[in-house]
């Protein structure tokens, strides 16, 4: 029988800590549920201690979850590790996840501590947090760069100590596959306890290395791999997911193991995270971009005609790349369009149906044919926040001969507020209209608009993010009509500021 190799999944804190991939409560929980569907072993929800609606976001994941373990992360210090065991006691299976850096470099200039001082530290802590969880995950931080000996004396102290994995990460980025394979085998070698614990892998992509690196560790002996859907992260990212997980399914005769991931939730987990950051996929991206399974060269097209498998080495089957176009209009009913629903895998409520139905209708009837993209954008249109402010209707006045002026009407508390504004455009002069009527001012750092299908009637989706405080607000919205699209986006942004400060 195969060794099991755990997927470590820390989209939701080491992916979330790239700059412009924040994410509301509410999209957490969903990315959080479509993780556990997808079939990773250990969801890491965040940092706790970071801050209060870290604190709360993990908390709720922890709730809303239940055949994933939940790891929070924490510093090796007793107030870091107290917050993350209230955040993650509700887990059905909790793990609290302690680091120290144990590199010359980083126990010099940020620590200001010296290697016995750190062994100490980790070792207590460790201790500390195993009073609390019996799943205890340490990191070695700035493993790849830390001297052999340091690095085999604390692994089996934390063991020692009550550890259950041991993750050995590449925290910048700097190894190689050939180097990172003897750092593992070396642990394997040099620690004496090292059997009692799991060895985990936490791979940057500093130098295009982390799905590289993460598999060497793997043929090395590693049993768990720390990485994030669409690859993202602090700097250049994590090592991706998906491709972690399809090499390892591919290439079975060369990477030793199997995992529990449900490959054909891929691409809708991939999807998920883009529409929730804004953060769009490379299209040459390896088994999630757009052009992994295209084939332009009329060579490949001819030898893709004869036998697929002379130019594909997986099936776009194989991530959950549905090749059902099927088409519905406005004519067609709640029971084909639930059906429709069931057969492309959504698990909806009867509310969320309703509501996506209802705006399925008021599409079809702007456009002849709905196709899965569009009903995709609908159902990812779905709002989770509470609404602070709803749009009740807007009117547009523009054209190449005059200034453009739109006016506002907007709903709070059950009060009508309305206003009127000027810009250089349509969307310009909307977005001021709202900026006078909330009276909260922001700073627009992202405006992105992509077609979701083809044709002159394709619906339009529209990012937003927005910046106060330091701090990033996203909202999207899709229509055929790309105002109204800009101007949803606007408050769906607006709203999650006012739903994180209603949580604060």
């Amino acid at each position: 029988m195969e060794k099991m190799i755990k997927i470590f999944d820390t989209t939701l804190r080491d992916g979330e800590q790239s700059p412009g991939c924040s994410m509301n409560i509410g999209e957490k929980i969903e990315v959080a549920r479509q993780l556990e569907k997808l079939g990773v072993d250990i969801i890491e929800a965040g940092f706790p201690a970071s801050s209060k609606g870290d604190f709360n976001s993990v908390k709720a994941i922890a709730e809303s979850v239940t055949n994933v373990r939940v790891a929070g992360l924490a510093r090796a210090l007793k107030g870091d590790i107290d917050t993350t065991w209230e955040a993650i006691k509700g887990a059905k299976y909790p793990r609290i996840h302690t680091f120290i850096a144990t590199s010359d470099i980083h126990m010099k200039y940020k620590l200001k501590k010296t290697p016995e001082e750190v062994y100490k530290q980790a070792v207590e802590m460790i201790k500390y947090a195993k009073s609390k969880c019996d799943d205890i995950e340490f990191s070695a931080e700035d493993a790849t760069r830390t001297r052999p000996e340091f690095l085999y004396k604390i692994v089996e102290g934390a063991i020692e100590a009550g550890a259950t994995v041991i993750n050995i990460p590449d925290t910048v980025g700097y190894t190689t596959p050939e180097e990172f394979y003897k750092i593992i085998k070396g642990v394997r070698e040099n620690v004496k306890n090292i059997n009692m614990v799991d060895i985990s892998v936490h791979c940057h992509n500093d130098l295009g290395l982390g799905v590289a690196n993460s598999l060497a560790a793997v043929k090395a002996g590693a049993t768990q791999v720390e990485c994030t859907v669409n690859g993202i992260g602090e700097r250049a990212g994590n090592a991706a997911l998906e491709e972690v997980v399809m090499a390892m399914r591919v290439r079975k005769d060369i990477y030793p193991g199997e995992n529990r991931i449900n490959t054909e939730e891929i691409y809708k987990t991939s999807q998920l995270i883009t529409r929730i950051t804004g953060v769009e996929v490379q299209p040459n991206k390896a088994i999630v971009g757009e052009n992994a399974f295209a084939h332009e060269s009329g060579i490949h097209q001819h030898g893709m005609l004869e036998n697929k498998e002379t130019y594909e080495i997986m099936t776009p089957e194989s991530i959950g790349l549905s090749q059902n176009k099927m088409v519905l209009g406005k004519h067609s009913g709640k029971h084909a369009f639930e059906n429709h629903l069931i057969e492309c895998g959504y698990e909806l409520t009867r509310e969320e149906i309703e509501e996506i139905f209802v705006r399925f209708k008021e599409l079809a009837d702007k456009k002849k044919d709905v196709s899965t993209e569009d009903i995709e954008a609908l159902i990812y249109d779905t709002k989770i926040i509470e609404k602070t402010y709803t749009l009740n209707r807007y009117t547009v006045n523009t054209g190449n001969t005059i200034t453009p002026i739109v006016s506002i009407n907007m709903g709070r508390d059950g009060k009508i507020i309305e206003n009127v504004a000027i810009g250089d455009g349509p969307v310009d002069a909307a977005f001021k209209a709202i900026d006078k009527i909330i009276n909260v001012e922001f700073e627009l750092n992202k405006y992105t608009i992509k077609a979701v299908t083809s044709g002159s009637d394709a619906q339009g989706e529209v990012f937003i993010r927005l910046g106060k405080d330091n701090k990033s607000y996203n909202g999207r919205h899709t229509s055929t009509d790309i105002v109204e699209a800009s101007i949803m986006a606007y408050i769906g942004a607006i709203n999650n500021y006012f739903d994180e400060q209603g949580r604060i």
